[in-house]
C-alpha cells in the first residue's frame, strides 16, 4: 500500500509541472525495451520518461559535464562508477540490472557464420563492431575477436559505429556483411540470422545504472529503477534479451 501511495504522489507531481519528464540516459541496446518500459511506466504513475539513447562513454561524458539526467543506465559498470566517481550520481543506488550477451548477426541474404573464425572467410568484406573507446559492447567484441584468433585476419575489415544501435543498423543496410552487437538487438530485429558468441571469450558486460542529481527527479528514477527490477520489469527485460547471471531467455522472443 505504501509503494502504492509513493508512486501516486510522484505522479501528483510530476503532472503538476508543465511539461515535466523524467531525463534517462540510457545506453543504445536498451532502445526497445526501454521503450517498452517507459510506456508501462507512464501508464502506472503519469510520469512521462524521457530517452537520450548513446555510447555510455558519451553519456558518462555529458553526465560528468552536467547534463540533467535523472537516471543513467550504462552498458557497463565502469561508466557508472565513473559517474558517481565525479560526484554526479549516488553511490548507494548503483546496481547491476542485466548481464550483456553479444551475437555476431547478419542481415537478410547474408548465411550466418557457425564459429567467429568463419568471419575470415572473404565473403565478409566488412564487419562492423561498436567503437572500442567508447561503447562497452565494441570493447567485449573486440576482446572476443582477439582471444578466438580472429581479430589479426579482419582488423583491416573492421568498421566501427558510434554505439551499439549505428552499428546493428549499418549493417542492417547492408553496409557491413556482418555485425557484432547485443544479444537485445538481434532479437528484436525481422530478418536476419546470429551466433551467439561464448561469455568466455570476453570480459562480463555487466550492465549497471545509478541515480542522478536530487529531489523529486532522483525519487522519480528511483521507482523507475524498481519497476525495471521488478516482477514485470524483468518480463520485459529477458524478452528483450537482457538476463541478470541466474536469468534465462523465455521461450519465445519478441
Amino acid at each position: 500500500m505504501r509503494y502504492v501511495v509513493v508512486l501516486a504522489l510522484i505522479a501528483a507531481g510530476a503532472c503538476s509541472r508543465s511539461g515535466h519528464k523524467l531525463r534517462v540516459a540510457a545506453a543504445s541496446d536498451l532502445a526497445k525495451a526501454f521503450t517498452e518500459l517507459a510506456s508501462e511506466f507512464k501508464a502506472r504513475t503519469g510520469i512521462e520518461v524521457e530517452l537520450q539513447l548513446g555510447s555510455s562513454g558519451q553519456l558518462a561524458k555529458q553526465i560528468d559535464e552536467g547534463a540533467p539526467f535523472a537516471l543513467f543506465a550504462a552498458a557497463n559498470r565502469e561508466y557508472v562508477e565513473q559517474v558517481v566517481k565525479s560526484g554526479h550520481c549516488d553511490s548507494t543506488t548503483a546496481h547491476l540490472y542485466a548481464r550483456g550477451r553479444l551475437v555476431v548477426w547478419t542481415p537478410a541474404g547474408v548465411a550466418a557464420p557457425t564459429s567467429l573464425s568463419d568471419l575470415a572467410d572473404p565473403r565478409f568484406h566488412k564487419i562492423a563492431i561498436a567503437n572500442p573507446a567508447q561503447a562497452p559492447y565494441g570493447r567485449a567484441a573486440k576482446q572476443a575477436l582477439e582471444q578466438a584468433g580472429v581479430w589479426p585476419r579482419i582488423q583491416d575489415r573492421i568498421v566501427l559505429g558510434d554505439d551499439i544501435q549505428a552499428t546493428m543498423l549499418y549493417t542492417r543496410d547492408h553496409q557491413a556483411d556482418a555485425a557484432i552487437v547485443a544479444l537485445s538487438l538481434a532479437v528484436v530485429t525481422n530478418g536476419g540470422a546470429f551466433l551467439p558468441i561464448s561469455p568466455a571469450l570476453h570480459a562480463p558486460i555487466d550492465q549497471a545504472m545509478v541515480v542522478c542529481g536530487g529531489g523529486d527527479d532522483a525519487e522519480a528514477a528511483r521507482r523507475f529503477a524498481e519497476f525495471v527490477g521488478s516482477p514485470e520489469g524483468r518480463e520485459v527485460m529477458t524478452r528483450y534479451g537482457f538476463l541478470l547471471p541466474n536469468e534465462q531467455l523465455p521461450a519465445k522472443a519478441p
